[in-house]
């Protein structure tokens, strides 16, 4: 299969680093015109001058905004009015006990891992019916099904996300438009390696400490090694194609059998 992405313009949130980053770079090496998103301007765009220099002939935005607030949307909007593909990646999570987690947090956990995407969706996804081409995606978790006891309000927003993904994909039913969220396991991102080296042997070297974590403390992982986020990235991009027309309504799995399940 050869994925070509050429003359479609893709807008990732959260995109700065983790996951965000590496679907914005895979976009781009597929020939999209991708803008990054994150909170602060000088992050993203030296996050955006970062895969400029990876990638020279791709076009890279940089379209920095708060998304968990209109006057972010506004912002990035105004950077961006119109794009083929969205991708939903922005998100927050934190350990807290269930009992613990006051009005505040639940709001804005929602606010962020929700909200945000809703807002994106009902500014973009209009534009997309009338072209009669779009793709939206929305990145889910394995905490969407199997809720985690320490981090409850952060599964609740996963598993909102896939509802979301749901009533938007009938929503844009018979245009063209495809809508899914994808559904990611246990990923060696940002601080992982710290947080692998506390609960395992640190004189390990790497393949063999993140092989001993999941053996230890993730063992329904059929992968049994944490997944990479390019490995995430390569299915976005492929649900970002025209090779997937028609898959919508989904949420296609990422997570290296994590979920203990023959459906979501």
């Amino acid at each position: 299969m050869h994925v070509t992405l050429d003359g479609r313009t893709a807008l990732v949130s959260g995109s700065t680093q983790g996951i965000g980053a590496a679907i914005a770079a895979g976009l781009a090496e597929a020939g999209a015109r991708v803008a990054v998103n994150g909170r602060d301007a000088s992050r993203t765009e030296a996050a955006a001058a970062s895969l400029r220099e990876r990638f020279p002939d791709a076009e890279i935005l940089a379209a920095p905004g708060d998304l968990a607030s209109d006057e972010g949307l506004t912002e990035v909007l105004d950077r961006l009015p119109r794009t083929d593909i969205l991708v939903n990646n922005l998100g927050i999570f934190g350990a807290r006990p269930a009992l613990e987690i006051d009005d505040a947090e639940w709001r804005r956990y929602f606010e962020v891992n929700v909200l945000s995407a809703v807002r994106l969706i009902r500014a973009y996804l209009p534009g997309m019916i009338e072209r009669g081409w779009g793709r939206v995606q929305n990145l889910a978790s394995d905490s969407a099904v199997v809720i985690p006891a320490e981090m409850v309000h952060y599964g609740m927003t996963k598993t909102a996300l896939l509802a979301v993904t749901r009533g938007f994909a009938k929503e844009a039913a018979g245009s063209g438009v495809t809508v899914n969220s994808v559904i990611a396991g246990p990923t060696h991102t940002g601080g992982v390696e710290d947080f692998v080296y506390e609960l395992v042997d640190r004189s390990l070297p790497w393949d063999e400490a993140q092989r001993a974590f999941m053996r230890e403390h993730r063992p329904q992982s059929l992968l049994q090694r944490l997944i990479e986020p390019e490995e995430i990235a390569h299915m976005v991009v492929y649900l970002s194609s025209p090779l997937a027309s028609a898959t919508t309504g989904g949420a296609l799995r990422v997570d290296g059998g994590y979920v203990d399940a023959i459906l979501p």
